[in-house]
């Protein structure tokens, strides 16, 4: 039998589903428990939903490299779709509680997956811009797209398609393999290899490399 903290998550993910009332009440008479075990093992009952969205934001994030980065980039893309279709009351709850100026640290996963897609990109010298600009202009476009597909009776999901190849085409040259390599591919590349292995530089070195490359990137 699932211990208490189990059946807490289990109880608030199912309300969350269900578009119930996820008050404490009700998750702990789902659950089975009263209200003090909701408060030791989460502190609050939004502690309690934090943690039922970041177990499951964490379980579609979790995807190894292929190699191939703009297969994954599709690939991470197409999954963050339908983790929304078929979560929208989780969805909504990742990216519906935006504050002005604080960062999501639940949603935080997406963006270092992504971040880190892209530097595999870089190192490939298909990057028009750092990395970080890339993570950031891509996740914005596909929670947007994920969001408008839900409000749909019937999800048009060659929307997504094309909206993930803009977003894509604006951040890849998917050119550079028969493209001379310019000043700002090569920077990015250098820059992404830094960021893996930086060698024998110190710490101010590697500042001093990094602030360059940024530079000449851009």
């Amino acid at each position: 039998m699932p211990n208490a903290r189990d059946r807490l998550l289990l109880a608030a993910a199912e309300l969350l589903e269900s578009g119930g009332t996820v008050s404490t009440r009700a998750v702990c008479e789902r659950a089975g428990v009263q209200a003090p075990t909701l408060y030791h093992h989460f502190g609050s009952k939004q502690g309690l939903i934090d943690a039922v969205a970041n177990h499951g934001f964490t379980q579609y994030t979790a995807m190894e490299s292929s190699g191939d980065p703009l297969d994954d980039l599709r690939e991470g893309w197409d999954r963050h779709v339908r983790f929304g279709l078929e979560h929208p009351a989780f969805y909504a709850l990742l990216y519906g509680r935006a504050e002005p100026g604080r960062p999501c640290a639940v949603t935080a996963p997406a963006h270092a997956a992504l971040r880190e897609r892209f530097s595999e990109a870089a190192v490939k010298g298909l990057l028009k811009v750092p990395a970080e600009d890339a993570a950031e202009q891509v996740l914005a476009a596909n929670v947007g797209v994920t969001l408008t597909l839900i409000t749909q009776p019937e999800p048009d999901l060659a929307l997504s398609d094309r909206v993930r190849e803009a977003a894509l085409a604006g951040t890849l040259d998917l050119t550079a393999a028969e493209a001379p390599t310019t000043r700002a591919s090569a920077a990015l590349r250098l820059r992404a290899m830094l960021d893996d292995d930086a060698g024998d530089l110190t710490r101010g070195e590697h500042a001093l490399l990094t602030e360059l490359l940024d530079r000449l990137a851009r």
